[in-house]
């Protein structure tokens, strides 16, 4: 019997052992129960493209830009805001050496309702009393400067467009009532036609003849921060323009566009310089005259080096410039440059020299004038 109990009691213990698994010390991890592989060498995963571009994306787009709101809040600026007319705003931007970017006209009339200031940790820019004429491109970027060299930081910039909305001026309103637009076939052209509401339609007209002009998206485009846009100028484009808008009432009319086609070949200035008698009489008027013909919308500087500088020799220089229209529907700046030498004498006698720079170089030309 003894026997039979201690068998019995074993098998239990056995079964008890062997059905129920043991408790461990330390709670399982997942995956705790998979076989490890002993010594084998596993490659670290590189990063995935896409997780690499988002960095590099947001590394470059990381806004310094933000809107001072009510009750000391701050607001970040999306791509585009729409204000009423008459609001005022202020912007700020981190960084101890701030650019700020606006419409040019407030730099020209220096208007007082523009307070730019850098304080300690953020640049402030504040427009009081908005109007219609202020809608454009805000924009800040953070300068690094070295000694007196400073160049933009391309990771720390802020940009917004601002429409300031106002009834009564659908299109910005411009100090002229009359613009010219070159068409140059090399690149895109625009009719700066820009609305104060970015909901408005806008259409494009030619006033002669009469007829709206197709914007197909493809050769004419209408962008709302530009206005229509040529992508490839042609001389059938050239003539006089105007924008019509509407929005919730009475369509307004934009001011006209001249469109004059440009075809003039690209580099430094096409140069001639000529005097007005090669050989002069003592006590003559002379006058030399250095023609450059070239871009519309390319400006020309001159430099003369004349015999009667060295020894401060009056002379008068006169710079001028007009557009003439060479009658196959191109046109040319024709600008010049005209030295005037009175009451000549012996040391006027020599080279004069005229030198015609623009921003593709420069071009040095010259003529002899002789004392009989």
């Amino acid at each position: 019997y003894n026997l039979f109990l201690i068998s019995n009691i074993a098998f239990f213990l056995f079964f008890l052992v062997i059905g129920q698994p043991a408790k461990s010390k330390h709670p399982k991890e997942p995956g705790e129960n998979k076989i490890k592989p002993i010594n084998k060498k596993v490659k670290p995963k590189p990063p995935k493209m896409r997780e690499r571009e988002s960095a590099d994306s947001s590394l470059k787009s990381q806004s310094i830009l933000t809107q001072v709101m009510d009750k000391g809040h701050f607001q970040k600026l999306a791509a585009t805001l729409s204000l009423s007319a008459g609001q005022s705003i202020e912007l700020r931007c981190k960084g101890s050496n701030v650019t700020w970017n606006y419409p040019s006209y407030l730099d020209t009339f220096k208007d007082s309702r523009l307070s730019i200031k850098q304080l300690d940790r953020y640049g402030q820019l504040i427009l009081a009393n908005s109007t219609a004429a202020d809608t454009g491109e805000y924009s800040c970027w953070l300068q690094l400067c070295n000694g007196n060299k400073c160049r933009k930081d391309e990771t720390k910039t802020g940009s917004t467009y601002i429409f300031f909305t106002d009834k009564e001026e659908l299109f910005v309103p411009t100090p002229s009532y009359f613009e010219i637009v070159y068409l140059n076939p090399d690149k895109p052209a625009v009719i700066p036609c820009r609305v104060t509401t970015p909901s408005a339609k806008v259409t494009l007209h030619r006033e002669f003849p009469a007829e709206e002009i197709e914007t197909d998206g493809t050769d004419i485009i209408y962008d709302v921060k530009k206005g229509f846009v040529y992508q490839h100028p042609t001389s059938d484009h050239k003539g006089i323009v105007y924008c019509k808008a509407e929005s919730q009432g009475a369509p307004q009319i934009s001011i006209k566009y001249h469109l004059l086609y440009v075809e003039v070949p690209k580099g430094p200035p096409s140069t001639t310089i000529a005097a007005s008698s090669n050989r002069a009489e003592v006590s003559d008027s002379v006058h030399v005259i250095c023609t450059v013909l070239g871009e519309p919308d390319v400006d020309v500087n001159f430099r003369w080096q004349y015999p009667g500088q060295e020894s401060e020799r009056p002379a008068i220089i006169q710079n001028f410039w007009r557009l003439i229209n060479r009658g196959t529907g191109h046109t040319t700046r024709i600008s010049k440059s005209i030295l005037l030498v009175e009451d000549f004498e012996a040391r006027d006698a020599g080279n004069y020299i005229c030198i015609a720079q623009n921003l593709q170089g420069e071009t040095t030309v010259a003529t002899k004038v002789e004392l009989n």
